[in-house]
């Protein structure tokens, strides 16, 4: 069977029209909402904060009173006024004391002494670093002294049984005539070693002593002595 339908029936020419004119609507209805706005409650929200009071708070005024002035110094008032006071005054005499003939008062003189004993000062001891002219032994260098002392020392038994040796570090004094004193052990390892250390050290003999601006002076001098098993 054959459907007859008229053109002016036909919905499909209008149909392109009536979407165009819907989109146009829509777009409106969407511009009018985001240009719309609402002053009402802005109005609300001013008239609320001016609705604030803020009380003021009252400071009092404080006054402080002013120190009072410092006294002015009173001046002494002069008088042109000369007072004359008899001069019949009565002096106790036993108040005096009468220095003739009496030898308890008064000062003893001694006799002047024309010789006087000359106070010894002792000098101290200049360290070997630092004296201008070190001192020697035998006229030769630092190695002659240690020489002279490893011929001379003597390995004590008790020691040398126990297996005992290392380095003794002395300290003593050579005198402007040269000799050694004040030998003493400043780091010692065993005593056996320590007293044969001092007492080959305190054999020593003299020194050519230090110098110091031209003047034999004390020189304090230091001295490792080695005791060493072989």
């Amino acid at each position: 069977m054959e459907v007859k339908k008229s053109p002016k029936a036909d919905l499909q020419k209008t149909k392109l029209l009536f979407t165009e004119v819907g989109l146009l609507v829509s777009i409106g209805i969407v511009l009018a909402a985001f240009e719309w706005k609402s002053y009402d409650k802005a109005e609300n929200v001013f008239a609320e904060e001016t609705k604030v009071e803020i009380e003021e708070e009252i400071i009092p005024v404080t006054t402080e009173t002013p120190p009072p002035p410092p006294e002015t110094a009173k001046i002494p008032v002069l008088s042109d006024q000369i007072d004359i006071v008899d001069d019949n005054i009565e002096v106790d005499e036993d108040l005096f004391v009468s220095l003739e003939d009496n030898s308890s008062m008064g000062v003893e003189i001694m006799d002047y002494k024309t010789e006087v004993e000359e106070e010894v000062v002792e000098e101290e001891a200049i360290p070997f670093a630092l004296v201008e002219e070190k001192p020697s032994f035998m006229g030769g260098d630092p190695n002659t002294f240690s020489k002279w002392i490893g011929e001379h020392l003597k390995y004590p038994e008790v020691a040398r049984e126990n297996g005992v040796s290392g380095r003794v570090i002395l300290q003593f004094t050579i005198e402007t005539d040269g000799t050694l004193t004040n030998v003493k052990v400043l780091r010692g390892v065993d005593s056996s070693l320590d007293k044969e250390a001092v007492r080959v050290v305190s054999s020593s003999p003299k020194w050519t002593p230090g110098k110091q601006r031209d003047r034999a002076v004390r020189v304090s001098y230091n001295f490792p002595v080695v005791f060493q098993l072989r």
